[in-house]
């Protein structure tokens, strides 16, 4: 009779186990699962009758997108072995999958799950009404980059776009795109966009990644997530403040349409154009008739009603002009230089019959100046002495009455 020691015995019973259970499929629920400080994962895999300890070391437990927690159902593959100190069998897990559920999809409702109770999801901050500046966080070389600039020229060109070409997916790519977000986030932009075109939920899933999330999440500039189709949803989609459906539709979302925005300014043009040509008739008008006062007057009250006159049309287009100015500031703030130049040609225009207006007022006023039955030469426009005046000169005699036009044929001095 061979008697045997107790790690003697242990030996033989893991040498048998080892060689009829190299492989092998289980299924069942766990309970107490312990992640180790070692980066081991120490759980038991349970039914209605028995249960088996189960141990999967750190290398292959990285290869594992979900977190192992009490009460789920699994499906494993791995090997029997015994620990021979304590001369126990445990299943040693090289692999193991949800029972019933893909591995990805319960990665992702775990960690939408976590996220949301965080609040991650809450922050929906506002997208700016004119966008100066956006940054593109997506693969320069990617299809979805030339969709964006297409949709870019053809909506609103003016913006100015920062491409940040990152990995869109792939093991590197989450961690890329979380430092490339960072990036994004310091440029003087009003908006980031981070996103990619369709693939299946392995391409997309680089979105789906904690490490993402966290950097969406702590961006201070207003982020729109536009990855995949409009079927596909990922974990960036609820935690940026925005989510488009695709990549086109992020610049629909994000920039005004030039097309209308253009119709609008007509409109506030012509509304602009028909105010100041009303309120210059209006002021033309009562230039108008305060000459027509003048003449019923005694020369100083005349002169004392037209000077307060004066003073007051001087406030009122003091008023008008700064009215303008506000209101092309609030309402025309994206106006080209091509159409602000047309609004300024228009606004000299009424400027110049003003001030013709206003020429005819002031030689109006020299004339009152004058001794009774004197006349005010005027020539070439302007009030002269008949010292300036030269023999063939075209000239007009002003009085309060009357307007003469007469030539010079001879000038004596006296």
């Amino acid at each position: 009779m061979t008697i045997l020691s107790v790690s003697e015995l242990n030996e033989q019973i893991r040498s048998l186990l080892e060689s009829h259970f190299l492989s092998l499929y289980v299924r069942g629920e766990v309970s107490r699962p312990t992640y180790h400080s070692s980066g081991h994962l120490y759980f038991t895999l349970k039914d209605e009758k028995s249960s088996i300890r189960c141990v999967m070391f750190r290398r292959d437990l990285q290869n594992v997108p979900f977190r192992v927690e009490e009460g789920q159902h699994l499906l494993l593959t791995g090997r029997i072995g015994l620990y021979a100190p304590r001369g126990e069998y445990q299943i040693y897990v090289k692999e193991l999958h949800p029972d019933g559920t893909g591995s990805l999809q319960l990665a992702f409702e775990q960690l939408k799950k976590r996220l949301q109770a965080q609040g991650y999801f809450d922050r929906s901050r506002p997208l700016p009404s004119f966008v100066r500046s956006l940054a593109l966080v997506t693969s320069q070389s990617g299809a979805a980059l030339q969709d964006m600039l297409r949709i870019i020229q053809s909506r609103w060109p003016l913006v100015r776009v920062y491409v940040v070409d990152t990995l869109v997916q792939g093991k590197e790519a989450a961690k890329e795109i979380a430092q490339t977000l960072k990036v994004a986030d310091s440029l003087e932009v009003d908006v980031v966009v981070v996103g990619r075109g369709g693939g299946s939920v392995e391409d997309l899933w680089a979105f789906n990644e904690e490490i993402v999330a966290q950097a969406i999440f702590e961006m201070s500039k207003p982020v729109v997530s536009a990855v995949g189709h409009e079927i596909d949803y990922v974990i960036s989609d609820f935690v940026a403040d925005h989510r488009a459906p695709t990549p086109s539709a992020a610049m629909e979302m994000v920039l005004p349409d030039q097309r209308e925005w253009l119709v609008r300014i007509d409109e506030l043009l012509e509304k602009l154009d028909h105010r100041i040509e009303a309120i210059l008739g209006q002021k033309g008008a009562e230039v108008e008739h305060l000459l027509s006062l003048a003449k019923h007057q005694s020369p100083q009250r005349r002169l004392a009603f037209l000077s307060q006159q004066v003073e007051a049309l001087e406030r009122e287009m003091g008023q008008l002009f700064e009215m303008r100015l506000l209101y092309k500031e609030r309402q025309l703030p994206q106006i080209r230089q091509s159409l602000e130049a047309v609004v300024h040609d228009r606004l000299k225009l009424k400027e110049s019959e003003l001030g013709h207006l206003m020429e005819r007022f002031e030689m109006a006023m020299e004339a009152k100046r004058l001794p009774n039955k004197s006349a005010q030469i005027v020539k070439e426009g302007r009030v002269v002495s008949l010292e300036e005046v030269d023999v063939g000169d075209r000239l007009e005699l002003w009085d309060m009455d009357y307007k003469v036009e007469v030539s010079v044929d001879a000038k004596t001095k006296i």
